[in-house]
């Protein structure tokens, strides 16, 4: 413990962060081991350069921009058949694994717990998780197989996830048998002046590395090694607040081996020129994803011979990987993005600070960041009401809140069940 302790001094003098032991003598034995092991685990020189990169100015970006072609779903007309014949063979011999991130917490949505625990308000009263299980329980049954279902969740809400499914049996599953968790990476928070921050435990305070993560835990945490044990090529990434998720998709997984790519997602028309998503381009004649901030006004109403916008398909975290892709892509550090956010944290004198306006960044990684990694990638345009029902905000600001979900989940499950 010396030893190490002593190793420590000298690495936070080094990055001139000695503050982080300042509460050190005041915490108990395991909550000391925790922060020695915290802070030894930290890439101080990482930390360091994006701290830096929040003090630099936006370049103009010189980035050639086109448009990314897609398929609709809607107007394959005898394509449909073909693919969703390739999809379902694929599917029935399992060859396909369904990802939730769930690391989230409800809090936005007044929500004390994990955000799959989430009740939208539907008469039966099932959670987010229980829904998306819902989902792959009917198609594992409709192609005889059970779909693996791997969730990520958060070192914050990892036992509680847990302990719901437990008291939920699994909903049918089997842990470690076709269930699988895993935690997502973490990355320490800094102040204005690139000080690391210390939360209320007096431990290093530490924030999501955002979706982009996604690739590197599944790696880390061994989760691609136990796919390919189970047989499985593909899969699919989804977020847990979409109840009207479809992880289970014959024509999507068809249209990824015909066309011979590695990576294949699901778009949304955008409802307006103006709708602040991200869009499908090609950027510099590689797949990605343009930030809404980054598309100018021409741009964004720029149309096509048919009348269609030219950049008009929304990326809706709805996407299909080989697995291949994945690992590498999890062997292959992604760029960071800072946001600056309120935090709460133990000052020099340790007192706790409650913020009321942003003071720290944090840094997370975007998953359509690695699409540029790869030559070619396959867009499928879907319709919004079959499925796309995100749960992001309050009802009182009336979009991707738990009304507009429920009714869009009761509306397609009544078409659905009438047809």
């Amino acid at each position: 413990m010396d030893n190490s302790l002593n190793e420590i001094k000298v690495i936070l003098k080094k990055y001139n962060q000695e503050h982080l032991l300042n509460s050190y003598d005041k915490l108990d034995e395991k909550n000391k081991n925790i922060l020695l092991n915290q802070i030894l685990n930290i890439d101080f020189e990482l930390i360091n350069s994006l701290y830096i990169n929040t003090k630099k100015k936006e370049t103009e970006c010189n980035d050639k921009i086109e448009p990314m072609d897609y398929l609709d779903k809607n107007k394959l007309y005898d394509d449909y058949k073909y693919y969703e014949k390739i999809g379902k063979e694929a599917i029935q011999n399992g060859k396909l694994a369904a990802v939730t991130m769930a690391g989230g917490q409800g809090t936005r949505l007044g929500h004390d717990g994990p955000k799959g625990t989430y009740d939208i308000g539907l008469d039966s009263h099932k959670s987010l998780f229980e829904l998306l299980c819902d989902s792959l329980k009917e198609a594992g049954k409709k192609y005889g197989v059970t779909i693996p279902w791997f969730i990520m969740t958060s070192r914050e809400n990892n036992a509680e996830t847990i302990e719901f499914f437990e008291k939920n049996r699994y909903f049918g599953y089997q842990k470690d048998k076709n269930l699988f968790f895993f935690i997502q990476g973490e990355l320490p928070m800094v102040d204005m002046e690139g000080k690391i921050l210390l939360d209320e435990n007096g431990l290093i305070k530490e924030a999501a590395d955002g979706h982009g993560g996604i690739y590197e835990a599944l790696v880390k945490s061994n989760m691609t090694d136990k796919m390919k044990e189970l047989g499985v090529e593909w899969v699919f990434i989804g977020g847990v607040d979409n109840c009207l998720v479809k992880m289970v998709d014959p024509v999507l997984m068809g249209v990824a081996i015909d066309k011979s790519v590695t990576v294949a997602c699901k778009s949304l028309v955008k409802a307006n020129p103006y709708e602040k998503v991200g869009v499908f381009c090609k950027r510099n004649g590689k797949p990605s994803v343009v930030e809404y901030t980054e598309i100018k006004k021409e741009m964004a109403e720029a149309i096509d011979e048919n009348g269609e916008l030219l950049y008009g398909e929304s990326h809706i975290l709805c996407n299909l990987f080989n697995i291949k892709a994945i690992e590498r892509m999890g062997n292959t550090p992604l760029p960071y993005h800072s946001a600056f956010k309120k935090a709460k944290y133990i000052d020099k004198n340790g007192e706790l600070v409650v913020p009321t306006s942003p003071n720290a960044y944090k840094f997370e990684a975007f998953i359509f960041d690695a699409f540029g990694e790869i030559d070619d990638m396959a867009v499928l345009r879907v319709n919004r009401e079959e499925e796309f029902a995100p749960v992001k905000n309050t009802d009182d600001e009336g979009v991707d809140c738990p009304s507009t979900a429920r009714t869009l989940y009761e509306n397609f499950h009544h078409l659905k069940n009438n047809l």
